[in-house]
């Protein structure tokens, strides 16, 4: 079955990774050696991403369990520096996508995200309204890797998911997309995307990710 689509992560995929900045205002901010910070950020992230927990009251559970206390200007600083911390754009990958959408395929984001980075990114990141079709899990109240929000994203583009291919950073939805018939490939860097896509002879179907320029072109 052709590929008719590609669906992508935002996080790590179309951005990269954490600004240092940011995430060194954060440890400063609260006040904590790296490892404890990572374990207290990531504890109720998952919550966030579904849109059970806003900025506030993840940083104030963040809080609460890390035993200290935020001012409100502190979470107000908190989130700002969360935002930006993910908002650096992978511009290899915007090209690509270009390349993918201007080939005559769908284009898709599928990501786990916190209702403040949406924010940002609507207000900021012009190029959203380019893609077919977006699904942000906080509005959807479901995040990756429950398999409905694969199966939710195919439907919404119009596609199978044997005809979508679909990038991520993460094993575990990687694992899940494959679940659904998605054809997921483990986004690491785009010279590895290159390769991916050669083993799966996807190349030539799909514009080479090193070279987007000249695949729009031709």
């Amino acid at each position: 079955m052709a590929i008719r689509a590609v669906i992508f992560d935002y996080g790590m995929v179309l951005s990269t990774a954490q600004e240092p900045a940011a995430h060194s205002n954060l440890l400063a901010i609260t006040g904590l050696e790296h490892a404890a910070f990572e374990q207290h950020y990531w504890r109720h992230r998952h919550e966030y991403d579904l849109g059970v927990l806003n900025g506030n009251s993840y940083w104030e559970t963040f809080s609460r369990e890390a035993e200290l206390e935020f001012t409100p200007a502190q979470i107000e600083r908190l989130i700002e520096n969360d935002v930006l911390m993910w908002s650096t754009l992978n511009e290899g990958m915007l090209a690509w996508v270009e390349a993918v959408r201007e080939s005559g395929m769908k284009t898709g984001i599928l990501s786990n995200m916190g209702e403040e980075l949406l924010r940002y990114m609507r207000q900021e990141f012009g190029w959203l309204r380019e893609f077919d079709h977006h699904t942000w899990s906080c509005e959807l109240g479901i995040a990756k890797p429950d398999p409905a929000i694969y199966t939710h994203t195919c439907e919404k583009l119009e596609v199978a998911p044997q005809e979508a291919v679909f990038l991520d950073d993460k094993p575990e939805n990687i694992a899940a997309a494959n679940s659904v018939g998605i054809h997921a490939i483990l986004f690491t860097n785009i010279e590895q995307l290159q390769k991916d896509l050669k083993a799966r002879g996807l190349i030539g179907e799909l514009p080479d990710p090193l070279h987007p320029a000249k695949a729009a072109r031709a």
